[in-house]
């Protein structure tokens, strides 16, 4: 694998495998752009009503554009040789790749600057090609070209003309243009007019045959196996120098083509290479096995394009698997980021579909339900309001050019943000490159201190004043932010001085240019920041790979049903502000497949590159002691190996390992080989065609074992292909729904598009099932096990992941096959569709007001079951609720809120099915191939989501906590009594997890009511009693019946008490523990039961005449008299009595009017919370009252059952009991 982890072919041992020219074929005269049109065609099926898409009007043939700025159909001119067997030539890709908007035209008056730039072909099945295009302007020499040209301008002209003469013209001629873009005048009388207009168009926009030169772009190009952008760019460079230059090269161009194709030789691991160019010497070099594998394009320029922090929330997206589009006007920009982010995921690779700079014919993979990393060309003339994307719910959006980045909601930060910030900024600094970033300057600014001497001028980043506040703190809070961290850590920027960096290099006589060195130091110390990230974050990561049992054969087939890591038991390893990054991270493909990798390789001689590299510096930490065994700290820890890294760099340029054979002379016939200044010719093919036929050469440079020995460590390091099984594995298997892995640049007939959207469709379902069934087996896991304290916290971390992952899979679903996409959130825009047509025919929504919840209140009185009525189930109702949270201001937010609600209901099948019953609807807003309208999928879609009802979610009322929630009271008196003589005023206090409404009055004779308050969460408790006024002040409760209207949860708080003075135990107010009702058993009469500890009383009668709290009180009169005659000298048997005496008076002494049961229930709580209750039965059982007081058979007289009841409550020891507000309130202790 090559770079990041890329199967490339143990063949190859050639610096490069083609060499190609791209251009126009005067034979086929001017064609417009194909691509460009299939473009348009596919975004004009999009945008039926008019609206414009990605194809803007500059593309394709169209006259209304210049003709000097549409683009026309290029084609490869010529490759050589013709084709190697272990890389065939890919004609279509590489001429789609090489010009990727075809031809353009420029004349005299037009900057003509060559453009290099770089692309990746990646295959279908994982392998990778580099090429490296330079883009220059030759003249046109064809008349027929030129004369084609001339009468497009007539043609253009004559429409503009027909634009600006039309009575109904508005002022500007871009408004026109979507007004009237058919009609085309032929006559090119008509631009003879002498009209101001038409001047004014020939003026800015022409081309005249008589006076103007008509340039084409034409484009040279080098196949390599492997991505060395800068030796590549010096090659092409000089060879353009060559044909523009006034004196001619010393050989023909053929000469210096066939020696790059067949005389330089692919460098080895570990070495670095010096050949020949046209004007100069060009040097790479190849990273060791044991240093981070190659990455040769210029990292500095990612970040003065973005600055520190966007890269870094840039990073994170992709770390996340978050679809990713790059947007610029300058392809290698595209391809620098893109490479330079994926690098620095080292030792993770991205496993999704990668396409750098993505042609005009494939922009309908921007409609792909998968994770990208996609880079798309901006025309220039349009910003990022214009541009119309499938699905921006979980995009991140990159505008390169303007400093800016989009990124999806609710993203969480990377672990220690502002320390890395910090460390990086660093590096930056100290080679004078800005980490906020240069949007204007930066690329001159850099490319002047690259060519500064670096050994003598002192300027080189070193600005007065501090180097921190120059560059970090313009307008920036989270510099800000670092800048305070800086001062509380003690760390000084100040003393960082560029010139001892640039100086290291003064007394190096290095082989390559200074800043080609620059570029090469910087990069690895920025990356081996990053390494240094996830070794330190993953030190320990072996420990919780979980090794399959079974046999490799087992393991292969039933893959997708396994765990390969304890996420569970690292999580809880980690600290607190880690939690919401990892549990994301641990969820994603490439984490997978790197611990796939883990578990595949049983040595280091099986074990790929990248993670070999990384199991030696984890290796290394371990044994320096750098960290503690565990990762319970957060300490920052910072890059230690820079320097050894940027040695070995310095070290092969210094010492150059190998010197290709020089460019000579071939065996060409007298007059081949000329060329004409200024255009860069065909070569000759039977020269070209074939390498040497005697090795002696290479033998003589490169000895049989360097050759031997760089085949050996290409196997080891990069391929990885030692059987069929781990191969297929590693790019099929385990793709978790992304069936398809890299779009095909070669055919692109209908029924392919076709068969590639049904990859979609079947990955979707694919990825729904597995997510599903993790989500079912991980909330089952949680509910089977008894949680110890501290995965309480992680257990909603991971939740709230997979929630949000599932949200993010409804989005993906919901965009692919849209017709127009309307908002950023295709599932919400969906839905409003959805209530917009239905909701004229819904019921008047009376009853979402508290009036519709509580009337009828007669009637129900006189019920022999009162219970809650029941909630109408309503999809249009659940999208009311959210669209009346006012904290959720995005489309994005409200579809996730509404999927959450939906879960924690049960009711997101079913809503899902009502919502896709409407095929009309469904049709006009998709088209034939979306997944939505592929019925057996879509059935086996909903059924998957349909399994969501055998569980409990709180997935809404855990996450939305600030929002108001109207609840539904309901007071259920006795039946057999009933309260209809009841004279006192009610009033309740509900408690829940999160919060608790105060004393609620509720209104005589009613019994329930309606309210409004803060989401309590989860509820727990309802305080209830009454003021004792009236004749009658008596009150049998059966239970309290507590609704959230919301998510419809209903809860039961059984009683079976009096409340009064002088009935039962003469409490006023009572505390209710509730549980919650299933909507089958809310109204069963059996669920109306008392739970034990409130029968106890009554059993308890049977042994004893008097109330239980009774012996409590007469035991703390005799430990009271007892302290004072201070009976016994045992310090911890006092220390126990004075507690016990403190809880008693203050329980005894409390405000509240509870009864007798209600003060044991507090004694007991009391107890429980602070590990006390053990020590008071001991106490209450050697009570000489307790002889008095019980039979002989009380379980408290028989010291065999008093110790063992000692012994169980002694194991409340070990939890930390926090008490809810309503149980110990009024009390002091």
């Amino acid at each position: 694998r090559s770079g990041h982890g890329n199967v490339i072919n143990s063949n190859s041992c050639r610096f490069a495998d083609y060499f190609v020219i791209c251009g126009l074929d005067t034979e086929s005269g001017l064609e417009p752009d194909e691509l460009s049109a299939l473009c348009q065609y596919i975004e004009a099926t999009k945008f039926r009503d008019g609206a414009r898409g990605l194809a803007s009007a500059d593309e394709g043939e169209n006259f209304e554009q210049s003709p000097l700025r549409r683009t026309f159909k290029s084609k490869v001119l010529a490759h050589y040789p013709e084709n190697v067997e272990w890389s065939p030539f890919d004609q279509d890709a590489v001429g789609m790749l090489c010009m990727p908007k075809g031809l353009s035209f420029r004349t005299q008056a037009d900057t003509r600057e060559p453009q290099f730039h770089s692309f990746i072909i990646t295959r279908e099945d994982g392998s990778r090609t580099y090429g490296f295009a330079l883009t220059f302007y030759e003249e046109v020499t064809s008349k027929q070209i030129c004369s084609a040209m001339q009468t497009l301008y007539h043609m253009h002209n004559a429409e503009q003309y027909d634009i600006l003469h039309t009575p109904t013209t508005p002022r500007c001629p871009e408004d026109q243009r979507h007004l009237h873009p058919h009609p085309l005048n032929p006559h090119p009388q008509h631009t003879l007019l002498p009209t101001p207009a038409i001047s004014r168009l020939q003026r800015f926009n022409s081309y005249d045959i008589s006076r103007d030169t008509l340039y084409v772009s034409k484009c040279i190009c080098l196949i390599t196996p492997m991505a060395f952008p800068q030796a590549c760019r010096k090659v092409l460079q000089q060879l353009h120098q060559a044909v523009s230059s006034v004196h001619p090269p010393p050989l023909p161009l053929e000469s210096y083509v066939y020696n790059v194709l067949y005389e330089v030789p692919l460098p080895p691991a570990g070495r670095s290479l010096k050949f020949s160019g046209v004007y100069g010497p060009v040097v790479c070099q190849r990273p060791s096995t044991a240093e981070l594998p190659l990455f040769d394009f210029p990292v500095s320029q990612v970040f003065e394009l973005l600055g520190v922090e966007n890269v870094l929330q840039l990073f994170t997206c992709a770390l996340l698997e978050i679809q990713i589009l790059l947007y610029s006007q300058h392809y290698q920009r595209l391809m620098t980021v893109a490479e330079s982010i994926t690098a620095l995921m080292f030792p993770f690779q991205w496993q999704h579909v990668y396409v750098p700079i993505l042609p005009a014919s494939l922009l309908h993979f921007l409609d792909a339900p998968v994770p990208y990393l996609m880079g798309l060309h901006a025309n220039g003339e349009g910003d990022r309001t214009k541009l119309e994307l499938p699905q921006e719910a979980n995009l991140c959006f990159v505008d390169i050019d303007n400093h800016f980045i989009e990124l999806p909601e609710d993203l969480p930060q990377f672990p220690n943000k502002l320390e890395f910030i910090q460390e990086i900024s660093e590096v930056l600094m100290a080679f004078g490159v800005s980490p906020e970033g240069n949007m204007h300057q930066g690329q001159a600014k850099h490319r002047g201190f690259r060519t500064a001497d670096m050994a003598t001028d002192r300027r080189n980043g070193n600005l007065a004043g501090s180097p921190l506040n120059s560059y970090l703190l313009r307008e920036n809070e989270t510099i800000a932010r670092l800048q305070a961290l800086v001062k509380r850590t003690g760390v000084s920027l100040e003393k960082l001085d560029v010139s001892d960096d640039a100086s290291s290099n003064k007394d190096l006589k290095v082989q390559c240019d200074t800043e080609e060195l620059k570029m090469h130091q910087l990069n690895i110390r920025v990356r081996e920041v990053f390494a240094n990230r996830f070794t330190q974050m993953f030190a320990d990561y072996e420990v919780f790979v979980i090794q399959p049992s079974q046999d490799k054969e087992s393991w292969f087939s039933n893959r997708d049903q396994m765990q390969n890591f304890d996420k569970a038991s690292f999580l809880s390893d980690q600290p607190e502000p880690y939690l919401p990054f990892l549990s994301r991270f641990l969820e994603t493909q490439m984490f997978a497949s790197f611990i796939d990798s883990k578990i595949l390789c049983h040595d280091d001689e099986d074990k790929e590159h990248t993670l070999r590299v990384f199991d030696s510096r984890v290796d290394k930490i371990r044994m320096l002691n750098v960290r503690t065994p565990t990762l319970r700290t957060s300490m920052y820890q910072k890059c230690t190996n820079i320097d050894e890294a940027e040695k070995a760099i310095e070290m092969r340029v210094v010492k150059i390992d190998h010197t290709a054979l020089h460019p000579h002379l071939l065996d060409m016939k007298i007059g081949q080989g000329r060329y004409e200044q200024g255009f860069f010719p065909r070569l000759q093919s039977d020269v070209l065609s074939t390498g040497p036929v005697s090795n002696k050469w290479a033998k003589r440079s490169a000895p049989a074992q360097w050759r031997r020995k760089d085949r050996q460590k290409q196997h080891a390091e990069h391929l990885y292909l030692d059987n069929d099984q781990r191969e297929k594995y590693i790019q099929e298997a385990r793709n978790l729904g992304t069936t398809i892995r890299q779009p095909k640049l070669s055919n692109l007939s209908p029924s392919v598009i076709a068969q590639t959207n049904w990859k979609f469709v079947e990955g979707l379902l694919k990825e729904c099932r597995n997510k599903t069934k993790r989500m079912l087996v991980e909330k089952m896991g949680r509910e089977a096990v008894e949680l110890g304290h501290g995965e309480v916290s992680i257990t909603g971390v991971e939740e709230n992941t997979l929630i949000a992952s599932l949200c993010d899979l409804l989005e993906r679903i919901w965009s692919h096959g849209l017709q127009v996409k309307q908002g950023k959130s295709a599932l919400w825009s969906h839905l409003l569709h959805y209530q917009e047509s239905k909701e004229k025919k819904e019921a008047t929504p009376a009853g979402l007001g508290p009036t519709g919840l509580i009337h009828d209140t007669e009637r129900r009185k006189s019920d022999a079951g009162a219970a809650l009525p029941p909630l109408k189930v309503s999809l249009i109702r659940d999208m009311r609720h959210i669209q009346n949270i006012g904290e959720i201001k995005t489309d994005v937010g409200k579809a996730r809120a509404w999927v959450r609600l939906s879960m924690e209901k049960k009711l997101l099948s079913r809503h899902l099915k009502q919502l896709l019953s409407d095929q009309e609807l469904t049709k006009k807003l998709y088209k034939r191939y979306a997944f939505l309208r592929c019925d057996d999928e879509k059935e086996q879609f909903l059924y998957h989501l349909l399994s969501f009802n055998a569980v409990d979610y709180f997935c809404f009322t855990n996450v939305f906590t600030t929002i108001m929630i109207p609840y539904h009271l309901l007071v259920i008196p006795s039946k057999k009594l009933g309260g209809s003589m009841f004279t006192a005023n009610p009033w309740v206090c509900v408690s829940g997890e999160l919060a608790e409404t105060g004393v609620l009055q509720v209104p005589k004779h009613t019994q329930e009511i309606t309210f409004e308050c803060q989401n309590l969460g989860k509820l727990t408790t309802v305080q209830m009693g009454h003021d004792n006024s009236g004749l009658y002040a008596k009150w049998l409760v059966e239970c309290i019946m507590v609704r959230n209207e919301i998510t419809g949860h209903a809860y039961k708080f059984p009683c079976g008490r009096w409340l009064g003075k002088g009935v039962d135990d003469g409490s006023l107010e009572r505390v209710l523990v509730g549980e919650l009702v299933t909507p089958s058993t809310e109204n069963e009469d059996r669920m109306c039961r008392t739970p034990p500890m409130q029968q106890s009383p009554g059993m308890m009668r049977r042994f004893v005449t008097i109330s239980p709290n009774s012996k409590p009180k007469k035991s703390q009169v005799y430990f009271e008299s007892a302290e004072q005659r201070e009976v016994t000298p045992d310090e911890n048997w006092q220390t126990r009595v004075r507690d016990f005496c403190r809880f008693m008076r203050a329980i005894n002494n409390t405000s509240r009017n509870i009864g007798k049961d209600g003060k044991f229930q507090m004694l007991v709580c009391l107890g429980a919370r602070d590990h006390l209750l053990h020590h008071w039965i001991a106490l209450l059982a050697d009570c000489p009252i307790t002889v008095q007081m019980y039979e002989d058979i009380a379980l408290i007289k028989d010291h065999s059952l008093v110790n063992s009841l000692i012994r169980v409550l002694q194991t409340l020891q070990e939890f930390n009991i926090t008490l809810e507000a309503s149980l110990v309130k009024g009390i002091g202790i």
